[in-house]
């Protein structure tokens, strides 16, 4: 029997992240990169000539950061335009970077690394939490005996205590207006994002939810796949995972 193809999913789409990248990766998120590849090599012990792995590399962010400190940086992506600007920011900065595009659901890799990371609330967008456990999976797999993943995410805990119903801003010559509402129990935050073009008015819209797991609940699936331990954290500094946390940091061991 036929293997029945997969779904194509609203992330693989092109003009989606043409548009999108540049109100997500906006200045200051590019500004705060080189402190979070710092924290990063902090917790893995990584030095130069390390192996890591960049799940969801997107458009380089920290992957040429972590390139400029001396490691081998392998950054995977699904999106060819994410990878390209990867390669353009890699090449201005003088860096390597070994980039390829591939499904995290399904990738495989012959190269084991020292760590992994999954960065800026890139998980629990897939259909199902199958698919999303595909993807640790495969990000276990990659990994050396006792290496390190490090997954950064919001949890359902953070956006219940941040949960706003939405707000608007000026940015990258485009007015944005963004909606919130919530899936179920709780179980995912859908969005709706509203761009307006400042110049031409063209609007564009676009929907979306993603699945929003417990601290607790992404721990056990981590170990459950196999994971040794999964510590859990309130940012990259190893401040605790309380009520003032503003976002969800764990760290993994194979």
């Amino acid at each position: 029997m036929a293997k029945r193809k997969q779904k194509k999913e609203w992330f693989e789409n092109e003009r989606f992240w043409q548009n999108y990248a540049p109100i997500m990766f906006d200045p200051q998120r590019w500004a705060e990169a080189p402190d979070v590849a710092d924290y990063v090599c902090k917790i893995a012990g990584l030095s130069k000539g390390a192996k890591i792995l960049d799940a969801g590399c997107g458009p380089g962010r920290i992957s040429v950061e972590l390139a400029a400190r001396g490691l081998e940086v392998t950054g995977v992506d699904l999106i060819q335009s994410e990878l390209d600007a990867a390669a353009e920011s890699a090449s201005a900065e003088g860096v390597d970077l070994e980039l390829i595009k591939a499904d995290l659901r399904t990738f495989k890799s012959d190269r084991k690394f020292d760590a992994a990371i999954n960065l800026y609330t890139s998980f629990g967008y897939c259909d199902t939490i199958e698919e999303d456990v595909q993807i640790l999976q495969s990000i276990y797999a990659s990994l050396k005996e006792n290496g390190f993943f490090i997954l950064e995410n919001i949890s359902r805990e953070i956006a219940v205590q941040y949960f706003t119903e939405g707000e608007w801003f000026e940015r990258a010559g485009k007015t944005v207006l963004t909606q919130f509402s919530v899936e179920g129990a709780w179980e995912g935050l859908r969005s709706k994002w509203i761009l307006i073009d400042d110049k031409t008015g063209e609007r564009m819209e676009h929907e979306f939810v993603q699945r929003l797991y417990s601290a607790v609940e992404l721990r056990r699936l981590l170990v459950g796949i196999g994971f040794k331990s999964a510590e859990i954290y309130g940012d990259f500094d190893f401040s605790p995972y309380n009520e003032k946390a503003k976002t969800m940091v764990i760290v993994a061991r194979k």
